[in-house]
């Protein structure tokens, strides 16, 4: 049975049955979500937060480790955590004491602390780039590195993968059609036709990146080591090799974006698999929930940059902005790296999250079904694919919106927590194997009410 030949009529009928339990139990939300319709945009503080399986999301009250309780009093088992945001847990107890240490002695001055060294030392300890610079989040830091990359190397193109995850960056919201590059459907506003600025291939094609890149017009690829927006996507044995090869060969920079492919673990991918990216971004997750994102560059790319007589790093030039790099995120990252995201936790959640992957695949397995679970560290998540995609055009063709509602919206009343975008689960410190188990039971109840015949 694939995701395509499911009984349609059963599924909207458990759906329906999943939407009503959910509108009884969430009186609060409602309430909050009806009065937020008056001054929000869609009732909610960002459009994306309307994605939510139920017709309206929940509303938080508080969370901690892997738990977040509702305005209606429900506790959630939280495997979205915050779309690795959280991946250190709600509420880390080193990041908030510094957090709240932070704030009464300033928050931003425009001025460097001592946290800031710490924290780039420590991120050159991992990732191994020689010198790095902090912003507000991994799309600014990405955003930054795109500008660098064409001042450095005098070209136009940025080299992206079809729907790879970038954050809210113009020129990564293309993807390749018939060998095409064009803009990813739904795109808003886009401040010129993408293929002015961007080259969209399929990760794995080498032919296809060797074509890209010989024109020598392309100033960097942009790439995520493992593609994680549509589902996992691994990379083949020896494609990072040939990535790395060709960009080199051709004078391209090379950018590794480890926003989500982090929970790899403690250096990302780019430590477990010996990457030598020009530049590294992350974000989201190294302080602890509170907004940061660095930029990490080799010696030699950093030096290039500060040696451009034309470039102005400082004013004009837009890089960075008042609040990046400011203390109180410094101090966040500082307590996260130092104290919750190390090689210790890391070794606790990679377990786990090879414990949910299995548990999904034997419930697959129970019931035939043409689907696959892929893992990246602390990280799964389950397509509706006999195999893992190769590509992330093909995890794309694979969505199955009502089916994803009626699974999401299933475990979150049985108070399991996923995120709304797809179906990925991330493991944190605080994350039991009894959490883990719990969402064994629930998604194998779910399936079993799908497939059963009458």
């Amino acid at each position: 049975m694939s995701a395509t030949s499911i009984d349609r009529g059963r599924l909207a009928a458990l759906l329906g049955r999943e939407r009503e339990r959910f509108a009884g139990d969430h009186p609060r939300s409602r309430e909050l979500f009806e009065r937020a319709s008056g001054s929000l945009v869609g009732g909610v503080p960002m459009p994306w937060m309307m994605r939510w399986a139920g017709g309206h999301p929940l509303f938080a009250a508080h969370a901690r480790g892997a738990r977040v309780t509702d305005v209606d009093g429900h506790e959630y088992i939280d495997f979205a955590l915050g779309d690795t945001g959280a991946m250190a847990g709600h509420a880390p107890t080193p990041t908030a004491t510094a957090v709240a240490a932070r704030a009464t002695d300033g928050v931003t001055m425009m001025l460097p602390t001592e946290d800031a060294v710490w924290a780039g030392e420590e991120l050159t300890r991992r990732f191994g780039l020689d010198r790095w610079l902090f912003t507000l989040s991994a799309t600014d830091a990405n955003r930054t590195a795109l500008r660098l990359a064409r001042q450095l190397t005098g070209r136009p193109l940025v080299l992206v993968y079809s729907y790879s995850y970038h954050g809210s960056v113009d020129e990564a919201f293309a993807v390749c059609e018939d060998g095409v590059t064009v803009a990813r459907e739904g795109n808003v506003g886009a401040p010129v036709p993408v293929d002015q600025t961007t080259v969209a291939i399929e990760f794995n094609d080498v032919e296809a990146l060797e074509r890209a890149l010989a024109t020598e017009q392309v100033a960097v690829v942009l790439a995520e080591p493992a593609m994680t927006n549509m589902g996992i996507v691994l990379p083949d044995d020896g494609y990072l090799d040939a990535l790395r090869e060709l960009t080199r060969r051709t004078g391209t920079l090379l950018i590794i974006d480890e926003t989500h492919s982090f929970s790899m673990g403690p250096g990302g991918c780019t430590a477990a698999w010996g990457l030598e990216p020009d530049m590294l971004v992350i974000g989201k997750s190294i302080g602890g929930g509170v907004p940061c994102g660095a930029l990490g560059l080799t010696a030699q790319v950093a030096e290039q940059m500060l040696a451009d007589p034309d470039a102005d790093y400082e004013d004009t030039g837009g890089i960075g902005g008042t609040l990046a790099g400011n203390a109180l995120s410094s101090a966040a990252v500082r307590a996260t790296l130092g104290h919750t995201l190390d090689a210790v936790a890391f070794a606790h959640t990679v377990p786990l999250a090879s414990r949910f992957a299995a548990g999904l695949q034997e419930v697959i397995d129970r019931h035939a079904l043409p689907w696959n679970v892929t893992q990246l560290g602390c990280r799964a998540e389950y397509q509706f694919l006999p195999e893992p995609a190769r590509d992330g055009t093909t995890a794309h063709a694979a969505h199955d919106a009502e089916l994803e509602e009626y699974l999401h919206l299933h475990a979150l009343n049985r108070r399991v927590l996923l995120t709304p975008f797809h179906n990925m689960a991330l493991m944190c410190p605080q994350t039991t194997p009894a959490d883990v188990d719990r969402h064994t039971e629930v998604f194998a109840e779910a399936v079993a009410d799908l497939v059963a015949r009458p």
